[in-house]
């Protein structure tokens, strides 16, 4: 297939042969957290589980901005891909690799001095919050890697190239799982050793991304890059960057607003909700996965004018979201038990069992207002059209923290998230309104 289908396969055909390698790749990708948490919950024990549990809302924090970043910034990069103008995308992706991996290291170093501290104010369960420190150290240490892998994978997938950040997520995804059984269950190193396992597996995919990427530049002309770093493709990308960032880190970081929450009703229904979050977070992979494929899907038919190409690829991720939410609904009721033991092991108490459960059969069948909410933030972000989409995506923000933090302390629980849903619909409701406008096909000059 041509490196141009996203501007002139059929949309159906165009959409899935792009969303389901990057489906397939961020399904490994959380893997990575998975298989710790599933590592630590068996070998270890429940106040492990919790321990990864509790600074997990705060390293997806991270992730979000790695990949937000990413998305954003590869908007840039897919209009000039769209539009032919091929020195102008270079230019784009050398202002975001250094841009980002500055960013980086200045968050990493932060992070590895206050580790500890922000795991008090969160207020970690004094029984899992040390081993919640040592894992935030090590994973702040790797920092750079991630993001790293992120903006070079965002930068394939604006190329039309999804399948390359997949064959690297999976091999370092495998050699992920095989890190942790033997640093936690051989070499008896606890939560450290699935820390550990994380950074030396995102470490080498890094450095193979970037190998592989510098190989695909070569075949694109130079004429019209403006250099090494560009402050006005600094400044489009950042318009981008910025709303993207906060698109995909809503979810991660209304959860670490809550997390204070959760994490007062102790140690067994902070490792139950955490292993349900696990298992959530999966399920929207693909979910999100669309949202990113609408947005470079919409960024090159936009920047090659083909604006009811946009609206045709739109009403098609309708049929695709509904029919992935149709699979999880069924997934949920009826594997909630199994997917919840998967992390508790035998030994686990019957309290985080029931939280896990009672999570899971709730939120199944809210998946496709996820979906939704996704592909319809899609299009606008691809657009660059920021405005309401930002505005949008606080509003889901709030709803979830406010009743969160108002109700769960009061009536249970449960509230985290019934807050979930609420916050996806608004959401939507939000940016579909600005699609109807129209005003997204005026925004790339």
């Amino acid at each position: 297939m041509g490196k141009e289908y996203l501007i002139q396969e059929k949309p159906l055909k165009a959409l899935l042969v792009f969303a389901l390698p990057m489906i397939i790749g961020n399904l490994f990708q959380q893997f990575y957290t998975m298989v710790d948490s599933v590592v630590v919950g068996r070998f270890v024990g429940e106040q492990a589980l919790a321990a990864v549990g509790a600074s997990y809302s705060l390293t997806t924090v991270f992730i979000s901005i790695a990949i937000g970043g990413g998305v954003g910034a590869s908007v840039i990069t897919s209009q000039y891909f769209g539009a032919r103008e091929y020195g102008k995308m270079k230019s784009s992706v050398r202002t975001a690799l250094t841009a980002f991996v500055v960013l980086s290291v200045v968050l990493g170093g932060f992070g590895l001095l206050f580790s500890h501290q922000i795991m008090v104010w969160l207020n970690t369960p004094q029984a899992a919050l040390e081993q919640a420190a040592k894992y935030l150290r090590i994973y702040f240490l790797g920092l750079p890697f991630l993001f790293m892998y992120n903006i070079l994978s965002s930068m394939f997938n604006a190329l039309g190239k999804s399948r390359i950040p997949l064959y690297l997520l999976i091999f370092s995804s495998v050699f992920n799982m095989i890190l942790d059984v033997i640093l936690v269950r051989s070499a008896g190193m606890g939560v450290a050793g699935v820390a550990w396992a994380t950074l030396i597996a995102q470490g080498i995919s890094a450095a193979c991304s970037f190998c592989i990427f510098l190989r695909e530049m070569k075949q694109y002309d130079e004429r019209g890059s403006i250099g090494f770093f560009d402050r006005n493709e600094f400044s489009n990308m950042t318009k981008i960057a910025l709303p993207s960032i906060l698109q995909q880190s809503t979810v991660s970081i209304g959860m670490m607003l809550v997390q204070s929450v959760v994490n007062s009703f102790g140690t067994e229904m902070l490792a139950g909700f955490s292993a349900g979050m696990r298992v959530e977070s999966i399920c929207v992979v693909p979910m999100a996965a669309m949202g990113n494929v609408m947005s470079s899907y919409a960024a090159q038919n936009i920047g090659a004018g083909k604006y009811d190409r946009v609206r045709q690829g739109y009403r098609t991720g309708y049929a695709i979201v509904f029919s992935f939410a149709v699979v999880l609904c069924l997934w949920m009721e009826l594997a909630y038990r199994p997917l919840i033991q998967m992390f508790l092991g035998e030994q686990g108490s019957m309290l985080a069992f029931q939280t896990g459960t009672k999570y899971l059969k709730f939120i199944g069948w809210f998946f496709a207002l996820i979906g939704l909410k996704m592909i319809t933030d899609g299009v606008l972000r691809g657009a660059g059209d920021m405005k309401m989409f930002t505005v949008a995506n606080l509003v889901n923000l709030g709803i979830r923290v406010v009743i969160a933090i108002t109700c769960a302390p009061r009536w249970g629980i449960a509230f985290v998230w019934i807050a979930v849903p609420i916050g996806w619909l608004v959401n939507y409701l939000i940016s579909f309104g600005e699609y109807r406008t129209g005003k997204w096909k005026s925004n790339f000059n």
